[in-house]
């Protein structure tokens, strides 16, 4: 069985990633994870061949995000995109702070986060000039070439 652990993190990944619905499938047993507007996800996990039961309420609240403002809305903002597949990473070790956070003023040469590929750890550069205003990627989460990691507001 999946822990809540591991939904709590998948369900905050959805809402960082502004992700609606995800299924998780494997040999054991089949996890579906929908959410949308302001209600809180809905879990679904059922064994294999069988048709799928909601999970028990009181696991469903456990794993209700707390009520936030909508963020506004920043479709027109420059990306700064990965360059590569591998894994983001926010600051140099886990006991370092970040590289950027939400408000930072950035330069072209600043680095603004690490991603391994190989077991090769890349800085990866502003390339533009501007200021931090969305973090789109949790550190250690798996990134695309050309996922978008960073909203940056021209300087």
């Amino acid at each position: 069985m999946i822990s809540i652990e591991t939904l709590k993190e998948i369900v905050r990944l959805m809402v960082d990633n502004e992700l609606a619905e995800i299924d998780i499938r494997d040999a054991e047993e089949t996890v579906t994870i929908k959410r949308g507007g302001q209600l809180a996800p809905q879990v679904v996990v059922a064994a294999p061949h069988h048709a799928p039961a909601p999970a028990p309420a009181a696991t469903q609240g456990a794993l209700a995000p707390a009520p936030a403002t909508p963020a506004p809305p920043a479709v027109d903002l420059p990306a700064i995109e990965s360059p590569m597949v591998g894994t983001f990473y926010s600051a140099a070790d886990p006991d370092s702070p970040p590289f950027v956070s939400v408000g930072k003023a950035v330069g072209p040469d600043d680095v603004v986060c690490l991603i391994e590929a190989m077991k090769v750890f890349n800085e990866i550069k502003a390339e533009r000039a501007g200021v931090i205003e969305r973090v789109l990627v949790s550190s250690g989460q798996p990134v695309e070439f050309g996922q978008k990691l960073f909203l940056v507001r021209p300087a």
